[in-house]
């Protein structure tokens, strides 16, 4: 099934822009920290977990606002794409600064581009929108976010078990319905097909939770932060490959380049890698 859209209705959203703020509270960054299992509080001027931007000033819509996934209705600043399934396809960061607790965030975000192509799967939909977090004069992160919107088809056959080898250094996680939930709640994402079951399973065909693609990238981003000596990447490039379930224990990986560059990847807990990127050393 391929849907057609209206392909310049759509790309008549590039170049909308929107301006948000946000605190980065001790609550704030002591929850997300909680949630990758550190067990020290955060006080003001500490600086903020990795990933704490993805935190930072979500959609805030009234129930009556939000359509049947639990997002926020479509139409307003993403252009109103007519797929029922939207998921993280990747990003990159390039870290100029550190955030820290007691920080006071502006998010300058706009749409650079809507690209709509024909997969095997139907229609596919790509927007992107880059991302300037400042404090203050200081422009913290800039972010590139791809977004994926795509038709509703029962989910692909799981993957054949894979023989990967283990980065040099790793860590093991339970990816359980509580750790998404936990996670949900600190990004304020109303996403169902994170913590329904039911909803996930007989309106978007997946056969279990999915865990969410921001909390995977925040696992490899505290990686590279360990490795690089308590200090975040200059640059952090990723992608998803496969859609992640909950119910089993994941590995966080990493190993050094040749080129000095860090490769990272989660795996299920079969092996198979369902995101990776790469992190180059702080500058």
């Amino acid at each position: 099934m391929h849907t057609e859209l209206d392909v310049d209705h759509l790309k008549s959203w590039i170049g909308r822009a929107q301006t948000r703020t946000d605190t980065i509270t001790p609550r704030l960054a002591s929850s997300l920290a909680a949630i990758l299992d550190d067990t020290e509080a955060l006080a003001g001027g500490d600086p903020a977990p990795a990933g704490i931007h993805w935190c930072l000033a979500p959609d805030i819509a009234p129930m009556s606002g939000l359509g049947t996934d639990g997002h926020p209705a479509r139409g307003g600043f993403l252009p109103p794409v007519p797929l029922a399934r939207r998921m993280w396809a990747g990003g990159k960061l390039h870290y100029h600064d550190v955030f820290r607790v007691g920080d006071l965030v502006e998010r300058r975000s706009t749409v650079s581009n809507v690209d709509v192509k024909a997969g095997r799967s139907g229609t596919l939909c790509f927007v992107t929108v880059t991302h300037e977090y400042h404090v203050g004069t200081r422009l913290i992160l800039g972010e590139q976010h791809d977004i994926v919107f795509r038709e509703i088809a029962p989910a692909l056959a799981p993957q054949p078990p894979s023989r990967t080898t283990p980065g040099d250094m790793r860590r093991e996680v339970e990816a359980d319905p509580v750790l998404l939930t936990r996670y949900s709640a600190v990004t304020f994402n109303g996403h169902r097909i994170h913590y329904d079951r039911d909803y996930t399973r007989e309106h978007e065909l997946y056969p279990g939770l999915l865990v969410h693609g921001p909390l995977q990238a925040t696992y490899m981003l505290r990686q590279a932060q360990e490795i690089f000596g308590g200090k975040l990447p200059s640059t952090f490039v990723f992608r998803g490959r496969t859609p992640l379930y909950d119910g089993q224990t994941i590995s966080i990986n990493a190993s050094h380049g040749a080129d000095g560059a860090l490769s990272l990847w989660v795996a299920a807990e079969n092996g198979v890698v369902t995101m990776d990127g790469t992190a180059t050393a702080p500058e």
